[in-house]
């Protein structure tokens, strides 16, 4: 197991089920999802500005349905069944995150507040009814549905996140996203320093992926005259999107993030 992989989580064997249903942590977890997270935010803003909102968000919800019902269907984890559901679960979150500003007005920061408080909500019915938060216990139905549920929610708290800090405190995309990747770090230091429980450092970790990602591919995306370079929504969303086709290729052919499976049933 990569070093990358111990600094956010460090299961043992006997924790991986045959049946497990997510991959490993490890470094190209990280980069791929923080791409998905690029993606999502580019593409989202793309689909809406080209044709109808009320139809993009349409498309983008039936998307994530499709992709996340193939994902539960599965029989175990497949590198591309599961990247497809999280590419579709960012922009679908996204969309859900701008619907609430754009459509109902609603404050970033109020936004912002709610998803923090749903995700809250999730993990904590999580925890009490399955015992565990653990990624590596995500091999029975009712586990899956609340890992995709939480994970969906760590989309939209990103997205308005992101947003609130570009927007409303005025840190523009470029600096927004230093600051993510300044936040990313905590819990990577505090898991190699001070011991810090894996659970909560590798769902503290992938939350901040979502902004973190976000930011940089708003900066590149938007006009200069909204603090980015101008490149464009959709050609950043192409980029993005190849190099997740590349990665998640290598990693469906290595199997580099699927650790020897053990007979666990817990």
């Amino acid at each position: 197991m990569s070093q990358t992989a111990l600094l956010f989580d460090a299961p043992t064997k006997a924790q991986r089920s045959p049946f497990s249903k997510v991959p490993e942590v490890t470094a190209l977890f990280w980069i791929v999802k923080v791409l998905t997270t690029g993606m999502g935010e580019t593409t989202s803003d793309f689909l809406v500005h080209r044709i109808d909102p009320p139809i993009a968000v349409a498309l983008g919800f039936a998307g994530f349905v499709a992709a996340l019902a193939v994902q539960l269907a599965a029989p175990r984890y497949n590198a591309w069944i599961y990247w497809a559901a999280v590419v579709m679960v960012s922009v679908f979150g996204t969309m859900a995150a701008d619907v609430l500003h754009v459509a109902l007005g609603v404050p970033y920061i109020a936004s912002t507040i709610a998803f923090a408080v749903a995700l809250a909500a999730i993990l904590v019915v999580w925890q009490r009814t399955e015992g565990t938060l653990s990624i590596h216990s995500i091999h029975r139905r009712r586990r899956e549905a609340f890992y995709w549920a939480t994970v969906l929610a760590t989309f939209a708290l990103g997205t308005a996140a992101g947003d609130m800090t570009a927007k409303n405190l005025g840190f523009g995309y470029l600096d927004s996203g230093f600051l993510f990747a300044a936040v990313m770090a905590v819990p990577a230091l505090a898991r190699w320093k001070l011991g810090m429980a894996e659970i909560p450092a590798f769902w503290f970790a992938y939350i901040v992926t979502r902004p973190l990602g976000a930011s940089f591919a708003d900066w590149m995306g938007v006009s200069p005259e909204r603090g980015g370079l101008g490149w464009g929504t959709g050609p950043v969303s192409l980029v993005a999107f190849v190099l997740i086709l590349l990665l998640v290729g290598y990693l469906a052919a290595t199997r580099a993030d699927v650790e020897p499976e053990s007979d666990a049933t817990d």
